[in-house]
């Protein structure tokens, strides 16, 4: 855990992500990416030289109009001393019913969480929402934007939403998929698996499979991209 804190701690002072007497609500999907950065921020928070607060939030998507189980997170949350609150929502009846010939469901469904928690983190007067997105989400969501719109782009570090008055983080971009992966593992985090009725099948899958196959001709592919994004300082990157 003390590793994957430092790579944390490397973008959040990198990026300058976290102030003195933040409070910051961490987007927990039940996923590995999130379970991961909700225990590496709870362990940062321990010894970082400012100090800060951490909120759990979950926006349950009631795949199927069924509520998800998230009793075992609530159980880790208690465990930690975290606040725990989660949202039962309309996403699935909205992006799956309502809008079902939406040619792109996880880009509204994806829209429509981070709004929802956007909200949550207001209500809960956090000025601050940290998202688990990793490396490799960077790597794939550059190309995703060349291969899609033609555009050199990707999620920033760091954004201000002036409209919400919220600052939004993601503080494990140096953190890689295969070693979050290794570490909900070994540290038995409480992993809620999707009921998405698209996972694994979109296309964000065929470009993790394309920089899979592609990094057994150019090793080294995705530090390559991500060094790109710092170089060219493209979207907050440096």
């Amino acid at each position: 855990m003390q590793k994957h804190s430092s790579l944390i701690r490397a973008a959040v002072d990198k990026y300058n992500m976290i102030d003195e007497g933040d409070r910051i609500a961490v987007g927990v999907s039940g996923g590995k990416d999130s379970l991961a950065l909700l225990s590496g921020l709870i362990h940062l928070k321990r010894y970082y030289p400012k100090a800060f607060q951490v909120v759990a939030i979950t926006a349950d998507p009631c795949f199927g109009g069924i509520e998800n189980d998230y009793s075992l997170i609530e159980d880790y949350c208690r465990e930690q001393g975290i606040e725990y609150v989660i949202r039962r929502t309309e996403l699935y009846k909205v992006v799956f019913e309502d809008m079902k010939k939406e040619e792109s469901p996880c880009s509204l469904c994806a829209k429509m969480r981070r709004g929802i928690l956007h909200n949550m983190a207001k209500e809960l007067s956090c000025n601050k929402v940290a998202l688990g997105h990793h490396s490799d989400d960077a790597a794939e969501t550059f190309l995703m934007n060349i291969f899609r719109s033609g555009t050199v782009s990707c999620f920033r570090p760091v954004t201000y939403l002036s409209e919400k008055d919220i600052t939004v983080i993601r503080p494990m971009i140096f953190c890689d998929e295969h070693k979050i992966e290794a570490l909900c593992q070994r540290y038995s985090l409480p992993v809620v698996k999707s009921r998405c009725p698209v996972d694994k099948t979109t296309e964000r899958e065929k470009t993790k499979a394309l920089i899979r196959s592609l990094s057994e001709i150019y090793p080294d592919l995705k530090a390559k991209l991500i060094g790109a994004l710092e170089r060219g300082k493209i979207s907050g990157w440096k």
